[in-house]
C-alpha cells in the first residue's frame, strides 16, 4: 500500500505532539474523494492546532491544515472525477477530519469546490480560508446593504491574512478603507493594497460612553474584545460590522444602544458551517469581482512542506505579515 508524508497532530497525556509521519490511505478520515494535495497555507488556526495553544482538534490524531488544493485522483462522488482541480477551505479539516498538511487527503464531496476558472491551485491557497473569510465578510455586509456611500470601512488586524485580503477586496469594490494596526512600519504595504488611512491601535482613544462619535460606515473585525465593543459604539447608522476573530479577547462588553438607536448590525462570520450552495457562491465571487488584485504582495512567504513547523513561532509572536503558502508537492 502506498505510503506518503503527513504533518500529524496527536494528543499524548493531554499534551499536543505534532510532526511529520509516513501514513497510508487507511489512516485517513472518511470521504468520497481522494485528492493529491499540491498546496496549502498557514492560518492562525493552524498554528494554534499544531502547537496546542488552542483547542482546535475535536478528535485525535489528525493531519493539520485547514486548507488544501490539488487534483482529484479517485472519486465515488457525482460531480467530481479524476483529474479535476479542486480546493477545500475549512469545512472541518484539522478539526474533525484530516487536513491539507499531507501529500494526499480524503475529503467529503460536500466540502469540495471546483477550482474557479482562471485560478491556479497556488492562487487558491494564497487566498485560502483567510481570503474566503474576508470575502464572506464583504458578501454578508453587501447583502445587508453596505455601500461605499455609507463611509469608510475600518479593518482591524490589518496586516494579517484576513485583514490584507479584506482591504484588497473592499478597495477594489469602491470602498474607502482604513487600516487599524499597531505596525506603523507596514503602512506603505497596506497602502499598496488599498488602505487610504491608518489608525494606530496602541494610541486610539476608545472612550467609555454607550455611544461615541459615529465615524465608520462599517468594519471588518479580527480582534473582538474591547476593539469590537468600540466599533459598535463608533459605527454610523445602519452600518455593518463583520466579526471574524478574537485576537484581543473572546468576550464582548457593550450595550444595546448602537443596535436600537443607530441600527448597527453585528454579523457573525463562520467559514465552516454553511450550505454547499453558499460556499460555491462566495468562491464564484472570489473568482470574479472579489479576486484579490495584489496576491503577489499579500503572499509574503512561500515554504516547502518540510519547513512547515519552523514558521509557527512567527505567528505566535505577531511577527507575520500577509500570507504564507505551503508547497506540499508539485502540480
Amino acid at each position: 500500500m502506498t505510503k506518503f508524508n503527513a504533518f500529524r497532530i496527536h494528543r499524548v497525556e493531554k499534551e499536543i505532539k505534532a510532526g511529520y509521519e509516513e501514513i497510508s490511505m487507511e489512516d485517513l478520515t472518511e470521504g468520497e474523494v481522494i485528492v493529491r494535495v499540491e498546496w496549502s497555507g498557514i492560518n492562525y488556526k493552524d498554528v494554534l492546532a499544531a502547537t496546542g495553544k488552542g483547542a482546535i482538534l475535536r478528535k485525535f490524531p489528525l493531519n493539520g491544515g485547514i486548507d488544501l488544493s490539488g487534483t482529484v485522483t479517485e472519486s465515488s462522488a457525482t460531480g467530481f472525477k479524476s483529474g479535476d482541480k479542486v480546493l477545500v477551505c475549512g469545512c472541518g479539516l484539522s478539526e474533525t477530519a484530516d487536513g491539507g498538511y499531507s501529500e494526499y487527503a480524503r475529503v467529503k464531496s460536500s466540502c469540495l469546490v471546483p477550482l474557479p476558472d482562471g485560478m491556479t491551485t497556488r492562487e487558491a491557497m494564497a487566498i485560502g480560508t483567510a481570503g474566503f473569510t474576508a470575502a464572506m465578510a464583504v458578501v454578508r455586509m453587501q447583502e445587508n446593504r453596505q455601500t461605499p456611500e455609507m463611509g469608510p470601512v475600518v479593518v482591524t488586524g490589518a496586516t494579517g491574512g484576513v485583514g490584507c485580503l479584506a482591504i484588497d477586496m473592499l478597495a477594489s469594490n469602491g470602498y474607502e478603507v482604513v487600516a487599524f494596526t499597531g505596525k506603523s512600519d507596514q503602512h506603505a504595504f497596506l497602502k499598496e493594497l488599498g488602505a487610504s488611512d491608518f489608525i494606530d491601535r496602541h494610541t486610539v482613544e476608545m472612550g467609555d460612553k454607550p455611544l461615541e462619535r459615529a465615524t465608520w460606515g462599517g468594519a471588518v473585525d479580527n480582534a473582538g474584545g474591547n476593539t469590537l465593543a468600540w466599533l459598535t459604539r463608533t459605527t454610523r447608522p445602519w452600518g455593518n460590522i463583520a466579526s471574524i476573530g478574537l485576537v484581543d479577547d473572546y468576550r464582548l462588553n457593550t450595550t444595546v444602544m448602537p443596535f436600537i438607536l443607530r441600527g448597527v448590525s453585528l454579523l457573525g462570520i463562520n467559514s465552516i458551517e454553511m450550505s454547499s450552495d453558499y460556499r460555491a457562491l462566495i468562491w464564484s465571487r472570489i473568482g470574479q469581482d472579489l479576486k484579490p488584485r495584489h496576491l503577489d504582495k499579500i503572499v509574503t512567504r512561500q515554504i516547502d512542506f518540510d519547513q512547515l513547523s519552523g514558521t509557527f513561532q512567527d505567528y505566535l509572536s505577531g511577527n507575520n505579515t500577509g500570507r504564507t503558502v505551503v508547497k506540499i508537492q508539485g502540480d
